[in-house]
């Protein structure tokens, strides 16, 4: 019933989403124009996993290529610029690294490696908010890597996100259709991680203050769809 996906489960499904769902199928930018020149291709990964039920792991990979031919005239190949691995294991649910691994595998210069071990100053460290302020003191400019840098930042996101699909995945953890299981000291511990982490979730929006009253909310959009695709609309009573 439940499948977890590739960058893990969205943390507001602990309260759902109400209204109605949005078509968003002609919203996409459109892709570029035949006569425009590709010139670079940054591509981010990072995946979690549930390690037991004090730990996970999250792996974030930063690759960046340059087009066949552009750079080395009659090569066929595209041309690799940087490939960049990081691997964190962070506890749960305080999301404190407890051990971190950087390898600069891919790289222009023979000195960029020497800064891997300097990223063992985050250990220790919580990787919720105010991570990236936190890799700005400790590694901006000359102090760290860019791109590795880069790749941190992208990785916290996923943390939080993977936040209750750490109970999601515990065989006898309390799943998310499963409302009325919930410990109410873990729902409230999960407001306060998403509380003005955007605008949907402000303070003093409307949603926080429905999901604070106990208010019934409406399953994600995202479920709301699967189920439909699946021809099981009427589960959705179990997540409301």
């Amino acid at each position: 019933m439940h499948k977890r996906g590739e960058h893990g489960t969205v943390l507001v499904c602990l309260f759902g989403y109400r209204g109605q769902v949005t078509d968003t199928s002609n919203r996409i930018p459109a892709p570029p124009g035949e006569e425009e020149i590709p010139v670079h291709n940054r591509t981010y990964g990072v995946q979690s996993y549930r390690i037991d039920g004090q730990r996970m792991r999250l792996r974030g990979r930063v690759t960046d290529t340059k087009p066949a031919g552009l750079y080395v005239p009659n090569d066929d190949e595209p041309l690799d610029v940087h490939d960049m691995v990081v691997d964190l294991v962070v506890s749960y649910p305080t999301l404190v690294i407890e051990t971190i691994e950087v390898v600069l595998d891919t790289h222009p210069h023979e000195m960029c490696p020497s800064i891997e071990s300097s990223y063992q100053q985050l250990v220790g460290t919580s990787i919720a908010r105010g991570f990236g302020r936190q890799i700005t003191t400790l590694f901006g400019g000359p102090n760290g890597c860019t791109h590795v840098g880069a790749l941190l930042r992208a990785m916290a996101p996923v943390a939080v996100q993977s936040m209750y699909s750490m109970q999601a995945a515990d065989p006898n953890g309390v799943k998310p259709w499963e409302r009325e299981e919930r410990d109410p000291e873990q729902v409230k511990a999960a407001r306060a991680f998403i509380r003005d982490s955007c605008h949907v979730w402000a303070a003093d929006g409307p949603w926080l203050k429905a999901s604070e009253a106990g208010e019934t909310m409406e399953a994600p959009i995202w479920i709301r769809r699967r189920l439909d695709k699946l021809g099981r609309s009427d589960e959705l009573r179990d997540w409301t």
